[in-house]
């Protein structure tokens, strides 16, 4: 199933051919940087085929990030059902993603995101979108900055699944769009 396609990308459910470079991102340590935990390649195969499931029956989901020109797997950008109530309330949808570092700095998830947005909130209809980091990854920050979504420090929150023996990656600040700033952002970016 293929979600949309950008200039460069393709934003598609996951194949049997994606595993290697999900175990990949999943263990790196660059990558996971921010996350208190690497996974094992048991523990990414398990995760790869629980998103790949969500994305057939909903629609949403971290989706398999692919190079246009030869369809190889180069990370992840999705949209999913958040589930971390208290802080975020059920039917938050957040946008986030990863992506294996030969690729980083070249505006893909940039890319990717702006796509996603514009299926959330002109496809689903979606109200909101939401995306949260540790404060320090600016890499990531600098994303939602560029697509537009703005700060929300009162809506900023400690992750309840980083344990305390990782207290630097608890706080989370959250960013959000709203349908209507969206539209308007995408008018002034056209």
């Amino acid at each position: 199933m293929i979600i949309h396609e950008t200039e460069r990308l393709r934003i598609r459910n996951w194949r049997e051919t994606d595993r290697d470079l999900f175990a990949e991102i999943n263990s790196d340590q660059k990558v996971m940087e921010f996350f208190p935990f690497r996974r094992s390649r048991c523990e990414a195969d398990a995760l790869l085929d629980r998103l790949a499931l969500t994305i057939e029956e909903t629609g949403f989901g971290f989706f398999a990030l692919a190079l246009r020109d030869g369809d190889a797997p180069i990370g992840f950008c999705g949209l999913a059902r958040t589930d971390l109530e208290p802080h975020l309330p059920d039917g938050t949808f957040e946008i986030g993603w990863r992506l294996a570092i030969p690729h980083w700095g070249k505006g893909y998830v940039t890319e990717a995101a702006r796509a996603l947005l514009a299926y959330g909130f002109a496809e689903k209809n979606l109200e909101e979108i939401v995306s949260f980091a540790v404060p320090v990854n600016t890499r990531s920050t600098a994303v939602m900055h560029r697509l537009g979504m703005r700060p929300d420090p009162a809506r900023d929150f400690d992750h309840p699944r980083v344990p305390d023996t990782h207290r630097h990656l608890k706080r989370h600040v959250l960013y959000t769009i709203t349908a209507d700033e969206w539209t308007r952002h995408a008018r002034r970016t056209d």
